[in-house]
């Protein structure tokens, strides 16, 4: 597929298709300087993958705001709402180092599709049992948990798997790129969500998810690769193999200093959205519209963020965009947590969620281009770890600690964490990535039959 098509007045449509039809599995070298932002496209493979996980994410994004509606309407409670929430990341706290793990161990193009299958059946159970009337919020709760089982495992091969698809140059674009497709999956799957409860029932939302994973079924069957990737350590003990990913972030500062920042920003600054009904109903006085208003901003700054590092983030070093995202961050909430009126809280919100994905994307793609191949996995489990697997324990910290001393004080506080963190890790992590001279410390041998 050459990209002068557009010029002879194809249209995006058109052009879409053929980027999916294309037969080839390499980059397309005339792929120019003008669709910069969209180079990770011309991977055949990572095509198939957008456009599937596009699908897939939506649905995703229309079964949560369903299961939020029917968690309240069966106990109009927020304490249900707040436990079936924090059962759907305990999964990721408990068992993402060991998926990452499994990750290095299997090919990841096969777990992960593996990985489609139990979700898409869950989906569809879900949906029986409203249509049934036999939903129940402890039936919510146990498939909460079995969701989250399933993200614990796929979270760390899915992160780990772009590099496959696109390579390293490409990294950083891909990573953005799926950023964007979150994102959009966030806007518009909640909108179509609302509509098709309104009309249709909840039911739908969920038989609608269940049959969205087959798009990303279809296009992980439709993937083929030159040489299939063969993991270099499947017979590696898995006590050995968490020993080794743990024994390297502790003896390599950037990556220890990475994750640290990441697990920072997930337990103090992230958490401030779980107090967004709090601030569109005491401090702005408004209701439900108000609170719209500002998710919806906060997913536009994100998605302005993650366009932008697909089209502009080439040109700066990753460690710049790192901090710069958590500058961007951290000013954004404090106008936040000190605005009182609606269109300043809106414009803050907005920069927050720039700022948010703009550290977010560039720490995942500079971790993973600095740690070895063989590793790539286990260190994607660690950071699914700090990326999701503390948010729970980070809501929980800033609900108790607005209880105590007000919603806007505790945002507060936990930006200035975030600022105070970002400068000590900045004082850890180099301004350039690790060269491939650059030597990698010795992993000792561990006797797993020692007492």
């Amino acid at each position: 597929m050459n990209c002068s098509a557009i010029k002879n007045g194809k249209t995006s449509l058109t052009f879409v298709a053929e980027l999916i039809k294309s037969n080839t599995t390499t980059p397309s070298p005339s792929y120019n300087g003008k669709l910069l932002m969209f180079r990770a496209l011309r991977h055949r493979n990572y095509r198939l993958y957008f456009f599937g996980q596009f699908f897939s994410l939506s649905g995703t994004w229309i079964q949560n705001v369903a299961q939020s509606w029917l968690v309240y309407e069966l106990t109009h409670s927020p304490f249900w709402l707040g436990l079936v929430g924090f059962l759907n990341f305990l999964p990721l706290s408990l068992f993402s180092i060991f998926a990452g793990s499994l990750a290095d161990r299997v090919s990841k193009h096969r777990m992960l599709l593996v990985l489609q299958i139990p979700p898409m059946l869950l989906a569809f159970v879900f949906a029986i049992l409203i249509w049934t009337k036999t939903l129940t919020v402890g039936w919510i709760c146990v498939l909460a948990f079995a969701f989250g089982m399933v993200n614990a495992f796929d979270i760390p091969v899915r992160q780990s798997f772009v590099v496959e698809l696109v390579g390293k140059d490409d990294l950083a674009n891909g990573i953005a790129l799926n950023s964007a497709t979150f994102n959009t999956a966030r806007l518009l799957g909640p909108a179509i969500g609302g509509v098709i409860i309104a009309t249709l029932g909840a039911g739908w939302c969920l038989f609608l998810n269940g049959a969205s994973y087959l798009a990303a079924i279809w296009a992980l069957l439709a993937m083929r690769f030159e040489k299939k990737p063969v993991p270099q350590n499947h017979l590696t003990p898995l006590t050995r193999s968490i020993h080794e990913i743990l024994f390297y972030i502790r003896h390599t500062r950037p990556v220890y200093g990475l994750l640290t920042l990441i697990s920072a920003i997930t337990i103090f600054g992230w958490s401030f959205w779980i107090l967004m009904p709090v601030f569109a109903s005491e401090i702005l006085q408004g209701g439900a519209i108000e609170l719209g208003k500002l998710m919806s901003a906060g997913g536009v700054g994100a998605l302005g963020s993650a366009l932008f590092v697909a089209g502009l983030g080439y040109r700066f070093l990753p460690r710049r965009l790192v901090f710069s995202g958590v500058v961007i961050f951290v000013a954004g909430i404090i106008g936040f947590a000190l605005s009182k009126a609606l269109s300043l809280s809106l414009v803050m919100i907005a920069i927050a969620g720039f700022g948010l994905i703009l550290f977010y994307i560039n720490a995942n793609s500079a971790l993973q281009r600095r740690v070895p191949d063989h590793l790539r996995g286990r260190i994607m489990g660690v950071y699914a770890l700090a990326f999701g697997g503390l948010s729970p324990f980070g809501n929980l910290l800033i609900g108790f600690v607005a209880d105590k001393i007000g919603a806007p004080a505790a945002v507060v506080i936990g930006a200035a964490i975030c600022a105070i963190m970002a400068y000590v890790v900045s004082r850890l992590v180099p301004l350039k990535p690790r060269e491939p001279e650059e030597k990698i410390p010795p992993i000792p041998r561990l006797d797993i039959t020692a007492a």
